[in-house]
């Protein structure tokens, strides 16, 4: 990734250069010399990403990272996915190949770790299609193909002035090849060094440049295999932790849902209940004990023998048992550690001048994604309890299980085999527009962009547990035997899960912008438009789950759309220029009006100021406002159970099962965002440039779920019963624990609290040339000061410095450095990733009940190189992870023991890659 400074250098020369080429070809350019000289200096103004206004210069009052084509292809990335989410900016949790369990296949880029729906996507300046699974509400980017990119501008900044909703933490802005003239073909594949995840990319852009204007089509297919977690040491099994605190060890876990099944006995067999409210009072007594004084006149359960108790068994192997640790269920073996994936991309770009001063353009893009995951066999349970009766079920359980004891049942169903997630996704884009120049000079635009997506997604080998429920009831199906889950018996309750989602994107657009007046420090810019975008989704679920007759909780469906109309201005105010420590003083505004059909109207504003005081050092810094509306997800979207990562010490189970779900009445976030920053190119040191730049985000009226494991620990106590039933937080989850363990709880979006981070971004690049050979050198660092989010009560919850268990993870450092080195004929680039070590959410509390509390800081090492065989192939190599780092493990993981968002899991990888252009 090269520096700001020097990436607008490198612009500037190229559009310089494609400027003398229309000065030589373009039909309605004056031919004198004077009309020429005037149309390289218009061409050299360029839009920069967080401006409607076309400038001279990127270095803007808001800080801007540019990663050009160069760099993609050098890292071995055949999605883009694969370069953002390395970007030490980039934090939190982002869904990518790593990430089986719930990631459907997505890729997302989550800036400042503030999540991924408060990052905007662009493409060409322009909103993409929000895409993927259900009722998607980010932008998928498989959907933007990696051999049509051009560059990719970064805005580690907000935007909503300029933008509108989602502009919090950044703006990502890929702009693809507009005027590519020729033909290129790539065709890439790689390895891990364990001989899996094996991806091939094949691709072709093929672009004619003509009198009246120019045609670019791209296709790309990419196929990529999968990895098992078996197949890796760290993965092989989810790890579990044993022993008292401070003396933990660790063992091969597993699911209590096992194998051959799992029985959970009744201790309150035989007890009625006399207290008020159905409570349990002192002196009710049963089979196995009764309730006695605590010492504080509330009751509490005593067994009458400790070695009689009810019974925890095990049917692994056939027999039952006493149920052990070593009757838990290996899961891990069954799951993906990267997962497959199918891809073809189509693009189109294409501009007609249909007069000298109108230009017709148009954009098309067009994926269809095939994606897979895949578990371990599904763990079903009974959520009302069984009643054993021995005149039909079971008899070997006599002694075992008492006589019309409830009891609780859970399995694994190895029988039915693994549980396999597919999707299949088709995404559109269209823009059609106008562009023009006026006859004062101002240019103006106007646009259509359609978007639309659509996704079936499907999970087999799951078991209609209403059904075989109903079957126990009327005794036509034994639960407690083993016949009875195998074969011609359970394949009448076995199904395929069948789902479908989609979302659409409708905007009219227009932009007015140039030169109102000279000042005597320079020119006032400006800049104008209007936008009605109109956003609707929806996602139905299988008839059965949204029924509540599967074993998962009821999934209910999602259907709901909005509209917004949007004014917005901006000003480039040139305050001082060629004075003593004032070289240029830009004052720029900003101001966006909106008024969505959901919630009403408002504004939002933006400021920024650079001060250039000499030729080589500018200062900068910015203040503004920003907000994201509800998306049609999260106002509309129904409830649905997702399987949470928790610590809890009332369980031994690590899942908790929370209800999720949207909310109509919710209404915006807020954020007030500063930043300042330095820009340094020092004269003496030819090639040099330096950026510091510091951010401050506030945001407030937060849209959230309040991490699991927090309400968890805040609402659950060590015993299982009900703590802080005071506060708004544990009120509103309905937290409980079943005779399983399973700790459930609800977990609904709210407008709650908030969140504040802030922190220093840190750019050092220097183009040099030494030993007969250009050098480019870059160091990006990142430095994370506070993260904290803020629960319903107003409490604090800090993450800076923690790796979680389902949010990702907030390092205090983080840094990549970058050398390439290039000849004639050859280039090589090497590069490191730098990640600071953390501490495990999940041990905040108490670290020595905790193995692994903290996980130590890693580096990676990747190094690629190219070379040109002839003036029109390229051949290029590379291997990701030299040195082969194992992802850490720590305690609270997410999954594979680990954190797939932020670490990899893969090991070392190995690509190779074809070029042919002319």
């Amino acid at each position: 990734m090269s520096s700001v400074s020097l990436t607008a250098k490198a612009i500037r020369r190229g559009l310089l250069a494609a400027a003398a080429t229309t000065v030589a070809t373009s039909g309605f350019i004056s031919t004198s010399a004077i009309a020429a000289e005037e149309q390289v200096q218009k061409v050299e103004r360029i839009a920069v990403t967080g401006s409607r206004i076309k400038r001279t210069d990127m270095e803007t009052a808001s800080p801007v990272s540019v990663i050009d084509a160069s760099s993609i292809i050098a890292s071995g990335a055949t999605s883009i996915d694969d370069v953002l989410q390395k970007m030490t900016s980039s934090g939190g949790a982002m869904t990518n190949a790593a990430v089986n369990n719930g990631s459907g296949g997505n890729a997302r880029v989550n800036l400042r770790g503030l999540g991924s729906n408060r990052t905007l996507v662009l493409v060409n300046g322009r909103r993409m299609i929000a895409s993927g699974t259900g009722a998607a509400s980010t932008v998928d980017l498989n959907t933007i193909p990696v051999s049509m990119i051009q560059r990719v501008e970064v805005l580690k900044d907000g935007a909503s002035a300029v933008y509108g909703t989602d502009a919090i933490a950044g703006v990502v802005n890929v702009i693809l090849k507009r005027d590519f003239d020729g033909f290129e073909l790539n065709a890439q594949t790689g390895i891990s060094g364990q001989g899996d995840a094996d991806e091939t990319s094949l691709d072709f852009t093929l672009g004619n440049t003509f009198d009246k204007g120019n045609v670019v089509i791209n296709a790309q297919y990419t196929k990529r295999g999968e990895a098992s977690q078996a197949d890796r040491g760290f993965s092989e099994c989810p790890i579990a932790e044993k022993g008292a605190a401070g003396s933990k060890e660790l063992y091969c876990g597993g699911s209590s849902y096992s194998q051959g099944g799992h029985i959970w006995g009744d201790r309150n067999h035989g007890i009625t209940a006399t207290g008020p409210e159905g409570a349990y009072a002192i002196g009710d007594s049963g089979h196995y004990g009764s309730y006695v004084d605590d010492g504080k006149g509330k009751p509490k359960f005593a067994y009458f023998d400790e070695n009689v108790t009810e019974a925890d068994l095990s049917g692994r192997d056939g027999v039952y048992h006493d149920f052990t640790n070593e009757d838990k269920y290996n899961y891990a073996k069954d799951s993906f550690l990267s997962t497959p994936m199918e891809r073809l991309n189509l693009s189109f770009a294409g501009t007609y001048e249909l007069t000298d001063t109108i230009m017709f353009f148009s954009e098309a893009m067009y994926t269809k994604r095939w994606s897979e995951q895949q578990m371990a066999p599904q763990p079903i349970w009974n959520s009302s309890p069984w009643v054993y009766d021995s005149s039909w079920m079971n008899k070997e359980l006599i002694g075992k299980i008492q006589e019309g004891e409830k009891v609780s049942y859970g399995r694994r169903m190895v029988e039915s085999g693994s549980r396999d997630f597919s999707q299949t996704v088709d995404t559109i884009r269209i823009v059609v527009g106008l562009e023009g120049e006026l006859d004062n000079g101002w240019t103006w635009d106007a646009s259509y962009n359609k978007g639309k997506n659509d996704s079936v997604d499907t999970l087999a080998n799951l078991h209609n547990l209403g059904s075989i429920n109903d079957a126990v009831l009327e005794g036509k199906f034994d639960p407690f035997l083993q016949e009875s889950w195998e074969g011609d018996s359970i394949a009448p309750f076995i199904y395929t899960e069948l789902n479908s989602g989609g979302s659409e994107l409708d905007i009219v657009a227009a932009t007015l912008s140039g030169g109102i007046v000279d000042l005597p420090a320079g020119e006032l810019g400006f800049a104008a438009g209007y936008e009605h975008r109109k956003e609707s989704a929806h996602y139905t679920p299988d008839s059965l789950t949204s029924q509540g007759l599967a074993n998962d909780p009821r999934v209910e469906p999602t259907a709901g759309e909005f509209s917004v109309d949007e004014l917005y201005a901006e000003l480039a105010i040139p305050l001082l220029a060629d004075l003593p420590l004032a070289q240029q003083v830009d004052l720029s505004a900003a101001m966006r009006y909106f008024n969505y059909s959901t919630f009403g109207e408002d504004t939002t504003w933006k400021l920024g100021l650079t001060w250039r005081l000499y030729d080589d050092l500018m200062v900068r810094g910015g203040r503004s406002t920003a907000f994201r509306a509800p998306t049609v997800g999260e106002l509309f979207g129904g409830k649905s159970p997702s399987f949470d990562q928790v610590v809890h010490p009332a369980t031994e189970q690590t899942q908790a099962e929370v209800t999720v779900g949207g909310n109509p009445l919710l209404t915006p976030e807020e954020a007030d965002i500063t930043t300042v920053g330095l820009v340094y190119s020092p004269s003496y040191v030819e090639g040099l440039s330096f950026t510091v730049d510091y951010y401050d985000i506030a945001i407030t009226n937060t849209i959230t779920a309040v991490d699991s494991n927090y309400v968890a620990n805040q609402c659950l106590g060590a015993d299982g019963s009900l703590i802080n039933t005071g506060t708004a937080l544990c009120q509103s989850s309905n937290i409980s624990i079943d005779n399983t363990g399973r700790i459930k709880f609800d977990n609904g979006l709210q407008n709650i609290g908030a969140t504040n981070t802030s922190g220093y971004d840190i750019n050092v690049a220097y183009v040099f040339d030494a030993l007969n050979l250009s050098w480019k050198a870059g160091l990006d660092t990142s430095i994370l000061s506070s993260y904290e989010e803020f629960d319903p009560d107003g409490v604090a919850v800090d993450y800076r410095g923690y790796i979680t268990g389902g949010v990702g993870a907030y390092a205090k450092f983080k840094s990549n450095f970058n050398l390439t080195a290039s000849a004639d004929d050859w280039s090589a680039t090497y590069e490191a990733r730098y990640i600071d070590g953390m501490d495990s959410f999940a041990c905040k509390a108490d670290t020595t009940k905790c193995y692994a509390p903290s996980v130590d800081s890693i580096v990676y090492h990747d190094l690629s190189g190219s070379y040109d065989v002839t003036s029109t192939v390229r051949m290029s190599a590379g291997i990701n992870n030299i040195f082969d780092e194992e992802p850490p493990y720590y305690t609270g993981n997410n999954d594979s023991n680990t954190d797939p968002f932020t670490y990899d899991v893969l090991g070392r990888y190995f690509f190779v890659r074809a070029n042919v252009k002319f």
